[in-house]
């Protein structure tokens, strides 16, 4: 059986979180946990703020035509490798989060499920997922749950809408998106 794609996803909540804004459809290691937690924003802005500025520079960087770019990109690389294998330190010490295929968009996500979560919609909740392959670090984001419906491919589908959150927060989610956009755009053209 064919995966539906999100063209052929007919649901209220699709419409409510994806119509008229940025979204990105990607697999990323993410979990939902039913209830109420302590979230600390902050953490989540300054991550996401600190991921777009190593990606953003890392951008400037391969347009740099001086000299000293390519030791930049030693000390840049040597950093990643650091990074590698931090994140496989972390990962034995922590569970690790599935990789799961989502929409984004700043209203909230779409997370493909192995199995229902039997949660009534509004139920408050927390969405966790590692916004970057390469830093082995997540974010939590208040949310609450839209709808949940089966995907007729033997799991389900969970729209989760953002609760309010902080200007600053909601900028850098934003801003992630579009960089995340751009790259699918730009790998989409490459293809061809």
């Amino acid at each position: 059986m064919n995966e539906p794609r999100p063209s052929d996803i007919h649901h209220p909540a699709e419409s409510e979180l994806f119509d008229e804004t940025l979204s990105c459809e990607l697999a990323l290691p993410a979990e939902f946990r039913l209830g109420s937690a302590v979230i600390r924003p902050g953490s989540a802005e300054t991550l996401l703020r600190s991921v777009a500025l190593v990606e953003d520079a890392r951008a400037d960087d391969s347009h740099d035509e001086r000299g000293d770019s390519a030791q930049l990109q030693r000390v840049e690389a040597k950093l990643d490798l650091a990074m590698v294998l931090l994140g496989r330190l972390v990962r034995h010490s922590t569970p690790e989060l599935d990789l799961r295929p989502l929409r984004w968009s700043r209203r909230g996500i779409r997370l493909e499920l192995g199995a229902r979560t039997g949660a009534a919609a509004g139920s408050l909740g927390v969405i966790r997922l590692q916004p970057c392959d390469w830093l082995p670090d997540h974010i939590d984001l208040p949310v609450s749950i839209l709808a949940e419906a089966a995907s007729g491919a033997g799991s389900c589908f969970l729209w989760l809408r953002f609760e309010p959150m902080s200007d600053g927060l909601e900028m850098a989610l934003e801003r992630h998106l579009f960089r995340l956009h751009r790259r699918q755009v730009a790998d989409a053209r490459r293809a061809r």
